[in-house]
């Protein structure tokens, strides 16, 4: 008898990711506008998916990009001790590591959400 744990169900992966999603964006105080331009998904979906009313569909490139928007949150989250309000000013502050620009606008495009993932990685990793 195998104790390997079971893979969940799609349905099951898809609310777990989504609510993920939700709970990061709550965090950031993100609204369905930004939250449609960082994970590639209409705005009408973004604002259903904050209201808990869908699902990111499993294997779709908002699905991939949900993970990475998790990933950035639970990254800059770890790097300041879990206090959501210097997550919040990170994502929303000028950063010279990054042009000036602040990682929120940067984001917002697939190769920036990117370079932030990876930037937040190597910090962490020092830490």
């Amino acid at each position: 008898m195998s104790t390997a744990p079971q893979a969940l169900p799609r349905s099951d992966r898809s609310r777990v990711l989504s609510t993920a999603v939700i709970e990061a964006a709550r965090r950031l105080q993100l609204g369905s506008s930004d939250l449609n331009a960082i994970i590639g998904t209409s705005q009408p979906s973004a604002s259903r998916l904050l209201n808990g009313k869908y699902f990111i569909p499993e294997g779709s490139k908002t699905w991939e990009l949900s993970a990475h928007f998790v990933r950035l949150y639970r990254s800059v989250s770890s790097l300041v001790g879990g206090d959501d309000e210097l997550a919040r000013n990170w994502l929303k502050s000028a950063n010279l590591a990054f042009d000036n620009r602040q990682p929120l606008d940067l984001v917002k495009r697939v190769d920036g959400l990117l370079h932030v993932c990876e930037y937040l990685d190597a910090h962490r990793a020092r830490v």
